[in-house]
């Protein structure tokens, strides 16, 4: 019976010390740092690394932080310096700088991705994109999203935020921006076939004009032939044609040659 006493008056003193124990440990997981924050002379300014840690309990509480790296995809609209409308996309890689924690949870708390990341970077692509026009955003791309990483990792980099990588993933211009790059196109094929119908015709009309030449020069050696031969050449002629016309004629089947000479061929078959 005394034994019994004996424990119960131990058990409430075990118990209150066992919860007092498990109150003071804290674990820090892997990719994350803790900060101590104290009833008495408020966040500590350290972060407190990966594993097994002790507080004071109801006095001391441990904020836990993840600290990989995260993506975040960022949309804005906003005008190009030709106040041509640009929708554009941009993903980031962001973590916290493990030194500023305790900075970051005394001004913007444990959801300062959130509070900060799409401030910022619609702050620093309206003011890139309104630098450059439309034309400059197409045929300089590189060089605006070298300019928009840099701007943001400076931005990024007041807020405690590390920036790992930072890429334009979107780039798209207002419907009226896109009708007058279609309207220029088409404008531009039209001028092109044009000039090509004007080449064409250049071509045909210097055609013409060496055939003619062509056909003015034979017409003045035949006229200086005749002169030189008289009707000889155009004897000649004459017999190349009906040459070439017999042999045209003798190729085909459905064409029958009777000599001339006055006499009917059937007549004097009969005849004998």
């Amino acid at each position: 019976m005394a034994g019994v006493q004996a424990l119960n008056r131990f058990a409430i003193p075990l118990g209150a010390a066992f919860v007092a124990l498990q109150a003071s440990i804290y674990d820090v997981k892997g990719g994350q740092r803790a900060v101590i924050f104290d009833r008495f002379s408020g966040v500590s300014p350290t972060a407190v690394q990966e594993g097994t840690h002790f507080l004071i309990p109801f006095v001391q509480r441990a904020i836990n932080f993840d600290v990989r790296i995260r993506p975040h995809i960022i949309s804005s609209t906003t005008g190009s310096k030709d106040l041509q409308q640009v929708s554009l996309s941009l993903r980031t890689l962001a973590r916290p700088d493990v030194r500023q924690l305790p900075k970051i949870y005394s001004s913007l708390g444990t959801d300062y991705i959130e509070r900060v990341m799409p401030s910022i970077c619609n702050e620093v692509l309206k003011a890139v994109v309104a630098s450059f026009d439309a034309q400059e955003l197409i045929t300089q791309r590189e060089i605006v999203s070298a300019r928009i990483r840099e701007d943001l990792l400076q931005r990024a980099g007041q807020f405690g935020i590390v920036l790992e990588d930072v890429s334009l993933t979107h780039l798209e211009f207002g419907k009226a921006f896109r009708e007058a790059v279609e309207s220029k196109v088409v404008q531009a094929q039209t001028a092109e076939k044009a000039k090509f119908l004007v080449e064409q015709a250049e071509q045909e009309r210097q055609a013409s004009v060496i055939r003619s030449e062509g056909e003015a020069e034979a017409a003045a050696v035949i006229s200086k032939a005749l002169e030189k031969a008289g009707d000889g050449l155009l004897t000649i002629r004459r017999i190349e044609a009906s040459r070439d016309i017999a042999n045209t004629l003798s190729g085909s089947r459905n064409v029958a040659w009777l000599p001339s000479g006055g006499s009917n061929i059937l007549l004097n078959m009969q005849g004998q």
